[in-house]
């Protein structure tokens, strides 16, 4: 380990779509150690798309366990820990024993998408009171579904046992064995319930979707006292509970206005700083991404529902587990006579369209290394999509900073360079949410370097890529139209 004897160290959890992770840095936001524990969540053939509490909840305290095993006495250095989650995840419990009710369902989970419809006529109050676009993405109506058709939660209701609400309240209860329940803003956000402007559950939107607020846990801010996590012997203070996209922000440093922020995961995130006040946008996303005791932050968010996802999906159309890094990366660099393009739906058809039901097709031919590169390219076009609404709002930024797990293949980020005709900034360390939980809890410290050199990757004429773009817009409005 580098840090000094006598530095302070910082526990990080990181909650994914497909692992479970603990990390440690020091003061610095040099890493120490990192504990993996894989997880695959349940999916069925009516487009269910689930996790089994209990096994979920246990990856977090195996990777727990694991990190403090490797750190030995050095965890007595430990200092305060962190809690970054998948946002839109959400879960029912019994509020007296904190066992779970029902599966946490996934934000990738669209089971109650028919009943949401209804309220369409309210979607732009809704996104005036939330900043998010009615969708079966977000928690509402999936809570509503768990009122409705899960017995344990309706018993549990009846006796006055039932607490439900975003997964990151339940994981931070149940880590802590505080006994209480309570919720950050960032997650609170994803349910559809809260207020962006009265930081609480809003009565309007808890009478629209018909869920109890007596259900629901209380909000506090992201940086708050959230109980002591408790395990091998160890009591340490979790000190700040917020979503992965949210944390990953923060990973070098503090926010930066002139700086568009990519995060390419299960899905694809591109968030633009707009500082303590929310910016609307009816085809964008205003989010808060951290509140403190004192002030909030936000930025405008546009999202891609079918990155990682829309990889996993193409490998299971052609009956492969998965594809490997060494092939994206090769077929990325491969000349192609024809490249198809892809009209990516994988999960939903997120900012700036919002169609829950798009089909996801391929505009002409190709085998699978020339598909591939269409979903790597169809990613690409999206996050450019929503740069270019987020233009209408904000400058050009002065560059891209791209972080998460496909930014890691040099074809991607030379692709967003060319396209965007902004340079594509990737620090050394791809894995920004615990790295970003870290500059949080550890104070925001003015010194905090990246932890190497990046890579710099600078826009290019690339005047096929421009074609492809544009035919791209021209397929996906007419299949838009024709939806």
């Amino acid at each position: 380990m580098s840090a000094s004897i006598n530095d302070p160290l910082y526990l990080c959890l990181d909650q994914g779509g497909h692992a479970s992770r603990a990390l440690v840095f020091d003061a610095r936001g040099r890493q120490q150690c990192h504990a993996r524990q894989p997880l695959v969540a349940e999916q069925s053939a009516q487009g269910r798309i689930e996790y089994p509490a209990e096994a979920l909840l246990d990856s977090l305290r195996t990777c727990l366990d694991d990190i403090l095993q490797q750190l030995g006495a050095q965890r007595q250095r430990l200092t305060a820990a962190a809690l970054a989650t998948q946002r839109s995840n959400i879960v029912c419990w019994d509020h007296d024993s904190g066992a779970a009710l029902s599966p946490i369902i996934s934000w990738q989970d669209r089971r109650n998408a028919d009943w949401l419809q209804q309220f369409e006529p309210q979607a732009a109050r809704i996104h005036a009171l939330t900043g998010l676009p009615l969708s079966p993405h977000y928690g509402a109506s999936k809570l509503r579904w768990c009122l409705d058709n899960l017995p344990a939660v309706q018993q549990a209701q009846r006796e006055g046992r039932l607490r439900l609400g975003p997964m990151a309240a339940w994981l931070a209860g149940q880590l802590t064995r505080a006994g209480e329940f309570q919720a950050d803003p960032v997650n609170a956000s994803r349910t559809q319930l809260w207020s962006l402007q009265d930081h609480d559950w809003h009565p309007e939107l808890l009478e629209l979707f018909g869920i109890p607020r007596e259900l629901l846990p209380p909000c506090v801010p992201n940086l708050n006292h959230y109980g002591q996590l408790r395990a091998g012997g160890l009591e340490l203070p979790l000190t700040l509970v917020n979503g992965d996209q949210s944390a990953a922000l923060y990973a070098y440093g503090p926010l930066r206005e002139d700086t568009a922020y990519l995060n390419l995961g299960t899905g694809a995130f591109v968030s633009r700083p707009v500082g303590h006040r929310p910016l609307f946008d009816d085809r964008l996303l205003s989010s808060v991404v951290l509140q403190s005791p004192r002030q909030s932050s936000y930025v405008l968010e546009g999202t891609v529902n079918g990155a990682g996802a829309a990889l996993d999906w193409l490998a299971q159309q052609h009956g492969l587990d998965e594809l490997t890094p060494a092939q994206l990366g090769e077929w990325l660099h491969s000349e192609y006579d024809a490249v198809p393009l892809f009209l990516n739906g994988v999960a939903g058809l997120a900012a700036p369209y919002w169609r829950a039901d798009f089909e996801s097709r391929f505009i002409g031919e190709g085998a699978l290394p020339q598909q591939t590169v269409a979903v790597l390219e169809s990613i690409v076009f999206l996050l450019q999509t929503n740069l270019q609404r987020m233009a209408r709002h904000r400058p050009a930024p002065r560059r891209l900073q791209i972080t998460g797990g496909l930014s890691r293949l040099d074809g991607v980020c030379q692709r967003l360079a060319d396209l965007t005709d902004h340079p594509v900034h990737r620090p050394p360390d791809s894995e920004a949410t615990a790295r970003g939980s870290a500059f949080l809890v550890a104070g925001q410290p003015d010194n905090w370097p990246e932890p190497g050199p990046g890579r710099e990757f600078e826009p290019t004429r690339n005047a096929p890529l421009q074609q492809r773009y544009r035919a791209w817009q021209r397929a996906m409005n007419k299949a838009l139209d024709k939806g």
